[in-house]
């Protein structure tokens, strides 16, 4: 499966494209952190990252996109600058008819780490793991929008036969899986999100 995460974000919009294998393995495609300048007018700025969305999309054809659930912050314009870039990847994303979701940061953080209160550098750790990377992404933007992209793979892909014991599984796969047998999901359950 082929995703790519979107970590929206109006002047820093980090998009990561994955492969992710039957066995859960990921291997990185591309990852990028698109810009806008702040004093440019709003419509310029959303034209710049969507003209940059639509080309990674166009470039590697990703089976789904995974963006980070926009949720309340302080920084109202934080939100609405999110919000903006949201909706711009999720238009772009049902123009080629390709599924969208929307994951919490605690829900990617779990996935990842095993744990959903963990810390941008735990993230960034996994993520340069699980993608068997000489260096971590940076900036965090980058690391987050390829957490994105692991963590929908994970979440809607097939489990394969081999990883059910656990003995090619990270330790974030491990503790993932154990979670879903805790609280007694099937696989199918699993891929049908009940």
């Amino acid at each position: 499966m082929r995703v790519l995460g979107v970590d929206p974000g109006l002047t820093r919009c980090g998009v990561g494209v994955v492969d992710v294998g039957r066995d859960r393995s990921a291997v990185l495609v591309d990852v990028v952190v698109l810009r806008s300048p702040i004093d440019a007018p709003i419509e310029q700025r959303l034209l710049r990252i969507a003209e940059g969305l639509e080309a990674i999309l166009d470039e590697h054809r990703p089976q789904a996109v995974a963006l980070e659930r926009v949720f309340a912050r302080s920084d109202v314009s934080t939100i609405m600058g999110t919000a903006q870039i949201s909706g711009v990847a999720m238009h772009l994303a049902a123009k080629r008819a390709l599924p969208v979701a929307l994951h919490t940061p605690s829900e990617v953080k779990a996935a990842i780490t095993g744990y959903g209160r963990a810390d941008k550098k735990q993230v960034t750790a996994m993520v340069t793991r699980i993608l068997g990377l000489d260096t971590p992404p940076k900036p965090a933007d980058a690391a987050d929008a390829l957490a994105l992209a692991i963590c929908h793979a994970w979440r809607a892909g097939p489990v394969a036969a081999t990883t059910t014991d656990g003995a090619t599984m990270t330790p974030a796969q491990k503790a993932w899986l154990a979670a879903e047998r805790s609280a007694g999901l099937s696989g199918a359950a699993r891929r049908l999100g009940r």
